[in-house]
């Protein structure tokens, strides 16, 4: 396809998706690279602090808490009681369910690494001055939202 005097061509590296995947790829690295001893991922270490945040939590919830999808939710949840950070039982109400809950050890772990995620977020936004931060953030939540909602 040729360009007209009134198009611009399509680069790819300039669209929102690429520069999105690459702010995540940078984040991501960041994240490994400073989370400490504690061998988390970063969906792990999201998964752990929905469970905190939100108290014992179905599948379901977990999936809606953390934008990870209900097949990624399972692996890591195995991966999380394979390493006794959560407990599962079965909810009351409905025993073909299971409730995640925070071990001691989960609840330990989240908080030591708390202090590591802060500086994460500051490492990966530490091009950005101040205000930039404050308007990626707000920007980023905008483009999120769900207007019909």
């Amino acid at each position: 396809m040729s360009d007209t005097p009134d198009s611009s061509p399509y680069v790819f590296s300039e669209q929102v998706g690429h520069l999105l995947r690459k702010a995540y790829q940078r984040h991501m690295a960041i994240f490994q690279q400073n989370v400490g001893d504690s061998q988390l991922t970063a969906v792990q270490f999201v998964t752990l602090c929905a469970v905190r945040d939100h108290g014992p939590s179905s599948l379901t919830e977990l999936v809606k808490a953390t934008a990870v999808d209900q097949a990624t939710i399972r692996g890591i949840v195995e991966r999380l009681k394979a390493r006794e950070l959560i407990t599962l039982e079965p909810d009351p109400e409905d025993r073909r369910k299971v409730i995640v809950g925070l071990s001691e050890a989960g609840s330990q772990l989240v908080q030591q690494t708390v202090p590591c995620a802060a500086r994460i977020s500051e490492l990966t936004m530490s091009n950005l001055n101040p205000a930039e931060q404050v308007a990626v953030l707000f920007l980023l939540r905008k483009m999120i939202e769900d207007r019909d909602e």
